[in-house]
């Protein structure tokens, strides 16, 4: 005999969803870091808030945030098109833009590695502690891991991330330090590495994953998470191909989620 569910039931699941989505609340929110310099974000709040993450969209970085929370650029980069799927899961969401002195190209280039953006990012985190009143991550994909790395391994004390995680990560780069050359030994915090198996960036190529794994060795809890299939769509380095999860969102999004609120 087949279970069927109720179409009354059905109808209840639905509502109940729809209901749990109209409760996240979304707002831009512009902090003071640096003397003059201000950190726009794009901030979704789910009821409840069971950690907290800031989102680093690859790229030059520049979203260029308008007051009312759309987007110039980047609108489908992994990390910015899923933010809602991120608060469904109870996480306080931070998308963050290029700071106020940085809002026209190169944006995020030449600066990702640099002490201006720690101290930006740092005041970030602070922020996101008070409001959220959890454990917040720093997640970034493609070039944003060159960020999230970068700030791991600078504020690695109590003034820094809880946890951090790396998605499609820049594994070698002609124009700066990828990720497998800073120095991870540093990071004594919780990492997540997540990458497509057939991410086809050249710059990210999953057969070097095993090195940036392997100097993450002080983390005290590290795990590669693979994915494979989805759509693969344009250039190999950009968020409609394998490197940007394209068609996995749901299941990459609930996995990450899943990780970080374990900790």
């Amino acid at each position: 005999m087949f279970n069927v569910v109720k179409p009354w039931l059905a109808a209840l699941f639905m509502a109940l969803a729809s209901q749990a989505m109209a409760q996240i609340t979304q707002k831009v929110v512009d902090i003071p870091t640096r003397p003059g310099v201000t950190q726009r974000m794009l901030v979704l709040t789910p009821p409840m808030a069971k950690g907290g993450v800031v989102l680093f969209a690859g790229g030059h970085g520049g979203l260029q945030i308008f007051p009312n929370g759309s987007l110039k650029w980047g609108d489908g980069n992994f990390l910015v098109r899923t933010r809602q799927l991120f608060a469904e899961q109870g996480l306080m969401v931070a998308v963050v833009d290029a700071p106020s002195d940085r809002q026209s190209p190169p944006y995020l280039g030449g600066f990702r590695q640099k002490p201006e953006h720690v101290a930006d990012i740092k005041a970030v985190i602070a922020w996101m502690r008070e409001e959220s009143k959890a454990k917040v991550w720093l997640v970034g994909t493609s070039r944003g891991t060159q960020s999230v790395a970068y700030i791991a391994t600078e504020l690695p004390g109590p003034e820094g991330p809880d946890g951090i995680v790396l998605t499609s990560t820049v594994l070698v780069d002609d124009k700066g330090r990828p990720v497998p050359a800073m120095p991870l030994g540093k990071i004594r915090i919780p990492v997540l590495v997540v990458h497509h198996v057939q991410d086809g960036c050249a710059l990210c190529e999953f057969a070097k994953v095993p090195t940036l794994m392997a100097k993450l060795d002080n983390s005290p809890s590290k795990e590669l998470l693979t994915f494979n299939g989805g759509e693969n769509k344009g250039d190999p380095c950009e968020a409609m191909a394998y490197h940007g999860f394209n068609g996995l969102d749901r299941d990459v999004v609930q996995q990450i989620a899943g990780w970080i609120l374990a900790k």
